[in-house]
């Protein structure tokens, strides 16, 4: 048999060099591509560098698992598997990225994927510059805007620590998404956020601990930022949600923090004066809203923060997500504007936002009948008839006063009759005089009183009726500018904030001058003299006290009817029934002084 031989062993040293050489030049190639390639590769996404991990995890467990004993595999699958099947993924640093779109400016922060600033762009705090959301001592101290709550603490502050790795950074416009990734351990945690033109953000929050999900709620921690809006914050923090359809408003000192309520839940969260954070969770039968209250220090002069006279002020908080599994739940972050309010609307029967609107946060309280259709009426002229709240005030003062008028009518036609009959309501008063108030025939009395009454016409509740229509409508004029986001910070000549007082308080001394005159121009005939002095005194200074110290847009609807009604009042005065009226007082203020009374005949 001839010998076979392999080829690349023949030719002796001439072999051995080839080889040498072969082995230099693979040598110097390895060594290029070491100093050529880049020093600092592109970090994988968060799904590549998972899959990476776990594929690495998977093939090193396979290996031990070959070549470790039964005992040994057992005890590596009781003290790591959680370990293997979560690898780590968190940021190496600290990152933000911003949302921005017409209305808001978000600023996340990768620690815990939560919100440091939230801008509201068409709106201006205290001091003029863009109003953010976010109360920097408030969240520092309880936490940030869409942090996540659990009700283990240990494991809610481990969240709001942990540096997430987030799908984008820098500034995104919308329509867009965020996502924030965060594994360790035995957790798993994703929080993704989408956004739209609105003032809704829509989130996607899933906790799995040990395999198992964790109950993982949205948070809104700490309140709003600018406080100093708000004459008196305590007053204008509310709970406010709706379940089953029953609406609730929960004032602070009825909030306990952490109080859970189960579902079903159309919407909840946290509002102050102008603004609110609302959670619109998808499945409300399967939604839970904890209730959060805390207490922080703050200024007690806030133009002085910086003195250590404090106060301490309540600051609410909530906190809305599904049962158990992820949570899906819209946000509605902003005005507590009619409009935009009604608008946004919480999931429905059918899976669709066909249910209740927001639009009870807005608190009218027991005027709210008169109030919210005054609110409409103003924004309507407003919007058609002219372009300034001030100027839209007055326009709707005239319609009003003039629409009152025929009431003023009726008060003077009903005095005049009441004047009228006096004389015989006075004779049967002292007729039953000797009697007790308690004795029967007092009853005879008042029945020939009424019989009186419906002889000639009279009605005895027909000088109130103008009372009892002016007082309510100025209750619902003062909740309706109150709570009229419209109105905050708008412009009026000298006024720089309709919703706020007057700060060189023209309008309330031309509300107790002009109120003066108009009592003094009204005659009051069936009116003591003296009680018709003090009441033209009292009622303005009362009056005035009261414009003082709240919306300069109520001091400006009160002296404008003042004016209009003087006006009118001077008219009535030149007609037939007023010359009448004023005859009338005229003979009684003389009969009071003991002068020679005249006999008051009918005409």
């Amino acid at each position: 048999m001839a010998e076979y031989k392999n080829p690349n062993q023949q030719g002796g040293k001439q072999d051995t060099s080839s080889l040498l050489v072969f082995t230099v030049v693979f040598a110097a190639i390895l060594l290029g591509m070491q100093f050529f390639r880049p020093k600092h590769p592109a970090a994988p996404s968060p799904a590549q560098s998972t899959a990476a991990k776990t594929n690495t995890s998977q093939q090193n467990s396979a290996g031990a698992a070959g070549a470790a004993s039964p005992n040994a595999v057992a005890n590596a699958a009781a003290a790591g598997t959680s370990a293997a099947a979560t690898p780590k993924v968190a940021a190496a640093s600290l990152s933000t990225t911003v949302v921005e779109n017409e209305l808001y400016r978000i600023t996340f922060s990768n620690r815990g994927g939560e919100v440091t600033s939230w801008i509201l762009k068409k709106y201006t705090n205290f001091d003029g510059k863009p109003l953010d959301l976010v109360h920097p001592a408030a969240a520092e101290k309880f936490g940030y805007p869409l942090a996540i709550y659990t009700y283990d603490a240990g494991l809610r502050q481990r969240l709001a620590q942990a540096l997430y790795v987030p799908s984008a950074t820098g500034t995104l416009t919308v329509p867009n998404h965020l996502t924030f990734d965060y594994s360790a351990g035995d957790l798993l945690v994703r929080k993704t956020f989408h956004f739209d033109n609105s003032y809704v953000v829509t989130a996607d929050v899933s906790v799995t601990q040990n395999g198992a999900p964790v109950e993982a709620l949205v948070a809104w921690p700490a309140g709003f930022g600018d406080q100093r809006d708000a004459r008196d914050y305590s007053t204008y923090q509310k709970i406010d949600r709706s379940s089953d359809g029953k609406v609730e408003s929960i004032a602070p000192k009825k909030v306990n923090d952490g109080e859970t309520q189960a579902g079903p839940l159309e919407w909840g969260g946290v509002s102050d004066l102008y603004f609110a954070a609302m959670f619109l969770p998808e499945a409300p039968a399967n939604s839970t809203f904890v209730a959060l209250r805390h207490s922080l220090d703050i200024p007690k002069d806030p133009n002085e923060p910086k003195t250590s006279e404090t106060e301490v002020e309540p600051v609410l908080g909530a906190a809305v997500g599904a049962v158990n599994g992820p949570t899906t739940v819209r946000i509605f972050a902003g005005p507590k504007s009619l409009g935009v309010l009604s608008s946004i609307r919480a999931m429905g029967p059918d899976g669709k936002p066909t249910g209740p609107n927001l639009v009870p946060i807005v608190h009218y309280g027991m005027w709210s009948f008169i109030a919210k259709p005054l609110f409409y009426l103003l924004r309507w002229v407003y919007d058609r008839v002219v372009h300034n709240w001030g100027w839209a005030i007055l326009i709707l003062t005239v319609f009003l006063t003039l629409a009152m008028f025929p009431t003023r009518f009726t008060m003077m036609k009903s005095s005049i009759k009441m004047q009228r009959i006096q004389p015989q309501m006075n004779f049967i008063k002292e007729k039953y005089k000797k009697y007790k108030f308690d004795d029967p025939r007092k009853q005879e009395m008042n029945r020939e009183m009424q019989e009186l009454y419906k002889k000639e016409g009279v009605n005895m509740f027909g000088g109130c009726l103008p009372m009892l229509v002016q007082f309510p409508l100025i209750f619902a004029f003062y909740a309706m500018l109150e709570n009229a986001i419209e109105l905050r910070h708008a412009h009026w000549f000298w006024l720089h904030d309709l919703s706020a007082p007057d700060p060189y308080h023209i309008l309330p001394i031309l509300m107790v001058v002009s109120q003066f005159f108009f009592q003094m121009f009204t005659p009051s005939p069936g009116v003591d003299a003296a009680q018709q002095k003090m009441m033209a005194f009292t009622m303005p200074l009362f009056s005035g006290f009261i414009c003082w110290h709240y919306a300069s847009g109520l001091a400006l609807y009160w002296s404008g009817s003042n004016l209009i009604g003087i006006g009118q009042q001077m008219a009535i005065n030149r007609t037939k029934l007023g010359r009448e009226l004023r005859e009338i007082q005229a003979k009684r203020a003389m009969k009071k002084k003991g002068g020679r009374p005249a006999a008051v005949g009918r005409r």
